[in-house]
This record gives C-alpha cells, structure tokens and sequence, in this order.
C-alpha cells in the first residue's frame, strides 16, 4: 500500500466514524439529556440500580453502544475483530472486508467531567509505550502488530456523574409500567420503591459528549499512571474536541519517537543525569530547540471555587 492510499483510507475512515459518533448521543440519552440505562432488571421485573463506579459505568456504556458500532462496520464495508484478551491492545479492530491489509485501531474512552476543575475531563490513558509501540513489529498483548494498523483512533465519550446524594447504589425499584403482581415487597433487606415508569429513575450519569481523534493528536507528555507505561491524554474538553494536543504542532512522528523514547533516554541537564520525560527536554535532547515553539501548551486544571 502506498503512502497516498495509506492516507487516503485514513481520511474516508476518519470522516466516517466522526459521522457516526453523531449519532451517539441520542441512541444513548433521553431527551433531557439523561442516559437511557436505568439498571438491571431480574425475572420479577424489579430494575436494581447501577453503582456509580466508574470502571461498571464504562462497561456497560460499550455494551450499550457495541450493536452500533458492529452496524456501522458494516455499512462501511469492514468487519470488527475484538480484543482476544482483556488487557490487549485495541479495544476493536476494524478490517476491510475487500482489502484485509487495512486495518484500524478504536479504543473506547470513558471519563467523566471533572467536577473540582469546569472544562475538563477526569483524563485517561492512550495504550502502552512498552513493548508492542516500541517494537512496531511485536504482537504482545496487542491484536495485530502495531505497524499493521492503518491509523489508531479514539472515540471518547464524555459523561457528567450524578450528584451522589439523588442515587442510591443498593435501591430497588418496582416500575408501575411494567408491573406484574407477586406479592413480594422487600428483597433480603432492602425496600422495593414504586415508581410510575422507567424514566422517574434517576440515571447514575447525564449530559453526553462524544469525539473521534487519533490517539497522537490528544495525547500529552505524561504517563496515565503512575505504575504502568501507559501515555496520558490531555484532559482540556475543547482541546479533546479540537484534537489539540502538545503534539499537534509537532505531528505523529514526534509523538512517536518522544514515547518509544519516554523515561529510556537520557540528558544531561545542570550537570545532573536525568531519564526524559518532558517533549521539551526531548527536543533539547535531539537539538532541535527551534521546534520548542510548535509544542502546544497544556492548559492547566484551575479548579472550581466553591
């Protein structure tokens, strides 16, 4: 495949999925902007209520969204390939049903606004720097090797959390709508509650954002965690939206080579040995001081005075 077929499949893919992430939002909220997930219903028709854990959350939101997606594939002419394994890399893999040597990376990314810091996102990781990104040709804990992937895409969605003082993790509702009289009351220890319909439930998450980026233009130049080499994203909203992260000036090139690089290489600086991991010591280090200028600075959290 040649460079401008390459980025021609790249630019058609790209315009298809942030087409599709428009329809996202009214497939997974009501009209006041709540999300259309309630709970979990058991054979008496009782809906239990999610728990506002974030990792349950993000879950059952690909879940919800997985039939939409496997539509889209499809009306777009590729299959997907999910992860064989839970830690690997990606989430999906879309391949080209006529041409199977074009093959997308979408990893799914939940997060929630940050409620001490307006504008911006609890943040979240982009897939490891170890051994498959650094070794373009590997296939460790990844589906296919990573040089084998056309681009790497994101689509996030971004959700507001509930106040927790309107959920209750353990309630249990007994929807009128769906009634179905058994004579049972209480379940163990807990109340069933009567609620006139399914929409009376508070939902554990609202007010939904969705965005497509390619992993290198929203990443920053920090690690996602602290135990694990996992590259951090930029937590802006706008940014995430506008695909404007530190390396957007620079290009995926330099998002490449900075974190195949991160905390290996080594400078000297104020004549102390320290590992880099900061792009603008990485350029200091590469001599190339004149491209300082294209790193797009973060904007700082400022949080939220109450």
């Amino acid at each position: 495949m040649t460079k401008e077929e390459k980025e021609k499949h790249r630019q058609d893919f790209k315009k298809e999925l942030k087409k599709f992430t428009e329809s996202l939002r009214e497939y997974v909220s009501t009209e006041k902007g709540d999300w259309t997930i309630k709970g979990f219903i058991d054979i008496y028709k009782n809906i239990y209520t999610i728990s506002s854990d974030t990792k349950i959350v993000s879950k059952i939101l690909e879940i919800h969204i997985f039939p939409k997606i496997l539509q889209f594939a499809d009306s777009i002419g590729y299959s997907i390939m999910l992860a064989e394994m839970q830690n690997w890399y990606p989430d999906l893999s879309f391949v080209k049903k006529d041409n199977q040597a074009v093959k997308f990376a979408v990893d799914l990314k939940t997060t929630y606004r940050d409620p001490d810091f307006p504008g911006h996102i609890n943040g979240f990781t982009l897939g490891s720097h170890g051994t498959y990104f650094r070794d373009r040709n590997s296939t460790k804990n990844i589906q296919f090797a990573y040089s084998h992937y056309t681009a790497h895409f994101c689509l996030g969605i971004i959700y507001t959390r509930a106040d927790f003082g309107d959920i209750k993790e353990t309630e249990i509702f007994e929807v009128r709508e769906l009634e179905e009289p058994y004579g049972q009351k209480k379940i163990g220890e807990r109340q069933v509650t009567t609620v006139e319909n399914l929409k009376s439930i508070t939902s554990v998450i609202k007010d939904f954002d969705f965005f497509v980026a390619e992993k290198w233009e929203i990443a920053s130049d920090h690690q996602g965690s602290a135990n694990t080499a996992n590259i951090g994203s930029i937590t802006n909203i706008q940014d995430l939206k506008n695909r404007n992260g530190i390396f957007a000036g620079l290009g995926e090139e330099w998002f490449d080579e900075y974190w195949i690089n991160h905390g290996s290489a080594t400078m000297v600086k104020d004549g102390k040995t320290k590992k880099i991991t900061k792009l603008k010591d990485y350029l200091e280090f590469k001599g190339r001081t004149d491209l300082v200028q294209k790193i797009v600075t973060k904007q700082t959290k400022k949080k939220n005075s109450k």
